[in-house]
């Protein structure tokens, strides 16, 4: 009886998540505070579910941060971000802006203007989601954990 009492817990704990959700209003330094916000809350994580690879937490801040950068320069005004640790071992980061338009990869410009944000996004995550609507967009982005 025991194993089927573990199994079943076993169970129980690939269906929790953990959940934040941060909204900013666009204002200079919102980027900076959704990146620090993203670092406790994924600091906190870590104690309860720590992540299966080391880099999981610094490919989290990065995907934040090009997220929340892209809002600032393509979306500017209000934006919330989501992030969702699920116990079966996936991060799920969510950013909604203002901007209807899907992001699209660039050209690289080697003299620092941008390009590679979108390429880095992609290469770190497992999947990668936008869904539109009237007003903006949503941009999920899966990473392991």
């Amino acid at each position: 009886m025991a194993a089927d009492r573990h199994d079943a817990d076993a169970g129980l704990l690939s269906a929790i998540s953990v959940e934040q959700t941060w909204h900013f209003d666009g204002a200079t330094g919102d980027v900076s505070n959704a990146r620090t916000w993203a670092g406790d809350f994924l600091h906190q994580l870590a104690r309860i579910h720590p992540p299966a690879a080391v880099d999981a937490h610094d490919d989290a801040l990065l995907v934040v941060s090009e997220l929340a950068g892209n809002t600032a320069a393509f979306a500017p005004g209000p934006f919330t971000l989501t992030l969702q640790a699920l116990m079966t071992g996936t991060l799920h980061i969510a950013l909604a802006d203002t901007n209807p338009t899907a992001p699209t990869s660039r050209p690289v410009d080697h003299t620092g203007r941008g390009g590679l944000g979108w390429h880095l996004i992609n290469t770190l995550a497992e999947e990668t989601i936008t869904v539109t609507r009237s007003g903006g967009k949503t941009v999920h982005v899966f990473l392991p954990w």
